[in-house]
């Protein structure tokens, strides 16, 4: 009777002793981020709220230089769905876009991690290869020499007719509109083919943090399920298709959301330009109202994009 005692009083002692670590990793977590915590609360989020209620006034300049505010409510937000001709015909174009860019962006992705994954010799510097893009499209290297050679492959495209560019004559040589009309596939598929050709300099520019999230879901998956799948004699593409896409879905997930915030964030996107070219020319708030409406709309995308792709995300349990 005394040890079954024994053993029952140690049981919660165990518990708590499990939880006490468990709120010291908590606590650690928290000051872990507590710089960024403290900085957005004291920098950023009074910023964030001034810019939501200026979006709600107009601003009208006062001898001296002082601004009076004038109190409009909607009527920045309907000038610039309703009355800027600009704004929505750009907003479109600009989604058009993104529809375009995250799957070849994310296929493609995928497609060079799982090749740079196989062994092979100078396997790390071709991965190294891949990545320098992306250091060389950051922070001041991103404004260096903008009209260079190489950002021009990228600007050229298929039909331009009298470009000259290395893509624009491999797709003459490989002719993709004959190609595709013999096998009797869709316009709207061959519009889309010759679109990612045409911008295969950007695609892989933007690319390189996407395959770095591959690599590192690919290299977690153990070669014990792969061993597995050999003895049992399935095929590499069974083992993709079974194993392998499965696994990295959460990787997936991932990179499609890192990749709309990405392209709605970028320099290069005409919907960023043409609010900050507001800003600059008529110094008004109507471009505060576009930017939280942009803002808004990134939101709504990143939330669809996450809810579909979310339900097909597989999550290996641990336990």
């Amino acid at each position: 009777m005394t040890n079954t005692a024994n053993v029952t009083n140690a049981a919660p002692k165990k518990r708590r002793r499990a939880a006490s670590l468990d709120r010291r990793k908590a606590r650690a977590g928290w000051v872990f981020v507590l710089p960024f915590v403290l900085g957005f609360v004291i920098i950023y989020l009074p910023i964030i709220f001034n810019s939501i209620r200026l979006s709600f006034f107009e601003l009208e300049s006062m001898p001296g230089g002082a601004l009076a505010e004038t109190f409009v409510g909607f009527a920045n937000y309907n000038e610039a769905l309703f009355v800027n001709p600009d704004f929505v015909s750009t907003l479109i174009a600009g989604l058009g876009r993104l529809a375009f860019d995250i799957p070849a962006i994310v296929i493609f992705s995928l497609f060079m991690a799982v090749l740079l994954n196989q062994k092979m010799v100078g396997r790390a510097a071709f991965r190294a290869i891949f990545f320098i893009p992306v250091i060389l499209s950051t922070g001041i290297m991103a404004s260096i020499d903008q009209g260079n050679i190489l950002a021009s492959y990228g600007e050229e495209g298929v039909s331009g007719g009298q470009s000259h560019s290395a893509s624009s004559q491999i797709v003459s040589m490989l002719d993709v509109e004959v190609l595709f009309d013999q096998m009797k596939v869709g316009r709207e598929i061959v519009g889309y083919v010759i679109g990612i050709v045409n911008s295969i300099y950007d695609i892989v520019n933007r690319s390189g943090v996407q395959m770095l999230i591959f690599l590192a879901g690919l290299q977690s998956i153990s070669p014990a399920i792969y061993e597995s799948c050999q003895i049992e004699g399935a095929s590499a593409w069974e083992t993709f298709w079974k194993i392998t896409l499965p696994m990295i879905s959460p990787m997936i997930l991932v990179n499609a959301i890192y990749t709309v915030i990405d392209s709605f964030t970028a320099g290069s996107n005409t919907v960023m330009r043409f609010i900050e070219q507001e800003y600059s020319t008529k110094q008004g708030v109507i471009s505060t109202a576009m930017a939280w409406m942009y803002f808004i709309l990134v939101i709504l995308i990143v939330a669809v994009v996450a809810l579909i792709l979310g339900r097909f995300v597989f999550y290996q349990r641990r336990d």
